[in-house]
């Protein structure tokens, strides 16, 4: 499924292309399936300007090897994926794609390639922040908007790795429930209580060790001010809005930092050890990833408009 232009979901083509031919560093995978992401659609409407058309989008991915991987990713492995891929070149929208060694992780044997291809871009996100923000047991987390690929990550690797609580919020009073009824304990209703409140209570006054946001505008406002003394507010994303206004005192009184992330300027090491950690807690049943629905590659621009319009509860994954 490739993007002719940037013009907005009009542009996506289905098109025969040549299989990739496998190369020193690469695998060949046979798709199964692909995770889709907001990436996906900031390409498609020209937001990314680095992008190039023609292009096939698709930055994450599960699928089996047919070539290539030697002994770590022998011929029938299944796999899952993130990395370049639907950005600098071709992507997972596809049937075949070569995916560089170091890209990829082989899959639990007890997770579905579905659920596995939705995993790597939000939870190696929510792995590695978590580890630079210097989470450990009994720090408490808050990772705004449940329901989202990130919110649902830091939550989920935060409450099975020890967290005293994993807090997240949602506007929407539905989604709140939904998230209880899924084991989603400390939710904040932001239709019932101001994100500070809900941190207070739940907390009982003591704040957010490590605020994890992928949301960006007011609400990054808003969280930096439920930090507890010497915490720590990392931000990834600004669905919400590219610019916030702060109270400085927010960082000063409270002896706090805030810093950046980007998942793909990490060296090699610190992905293997996030994928560790993740393959590890996905194994043991500890994390299951969510998927809210399953969409046809042919059908990828309904499923992009599903992601960015429903904003559904969990993962939306193209089945190939």
């Amino acid at each position: 499924m490739r993007a002719e232009g940037f013009s907005g979901y009009k542009d996506l083509k289905l098109v025969e292309i040549p299989k990739p031919a496998v190369s020193d560093g690469r695998v060949l995978v046979r798709i199964t399936a692909a995770g889709v992401t907001p990436l996906e659609h900031t390409i498609l409407s020209g937001g990314y300007p680095r992008a190039k058309a023609p292009l096939v989008l698709g930055g994450e991915g599960a699928g089996v090897v047919e070539g290539g991987g030697e002994t770590a990713f022998p011929v029938g492995s299944r796999v899952m994926f993130t990395g370049p891929y639907g950005v600098s070149e071709n992507g997972a929208y596809s049937e075949w794609l070569a995916v560089r060694k170091e890209n990829l992780c082989l899959i639990p044997d007890n997770i579905e390639a579905l659920s596995a291809a939705g995993v790597p871009v939000a939870y190696l996100t929510a792995q590695m922040t978590l580890s630079f923000a210097g989470f450990a047991k009994g720090k408490t987390v808050l990772a705004p908007a449940i329901g989202g690929s990130v919110g649902n990550a830091v939550t989920q690797l935060a409450r099975a790795q020890g967290a005293k609580h994993a807090i997240s919020t949602t506007t929407n009073h539905a989604k709140a429930q939904q998230a209880r009824y899924l084991g989603f304990e400390d939710v904040i209703d932001l239709s019932e209580e101001k994100l500070s409140d809900g941190v207070r209570r739940i907390t009982g006054g003591y704040g957010a060790d490590i605020v994890i946001d992928a949301i960006g505008g007011e609400t990054l406002s808003e969280a930096l001010g439920t930090l507890a003394m010497g915490g720590s507010l990392t931000t990834l994303g600004y669905s919400a809005g590219r610019k916030a206004t702060i109270d400085v005192t927010d960082l000063i009184w409270k002896r706090a930092n805030m810093k950046s992330f980007s998942l793909f300027s990490q060296p090699a090491e610190v992905w293997t050890t996030a994928w560790s950690v993740i393959f590890r807690l996905l194994e043991s049943g500890a994390v299951k990833p969510i998927v809210a629905k399953t969409f046809p590659l042919a059908e990828a621009a309904d499923a992009l408009r599903y992601l960015v319009e429903g904003r559904p509860f969990g993962k939306v994954v193209l089945t190939i």
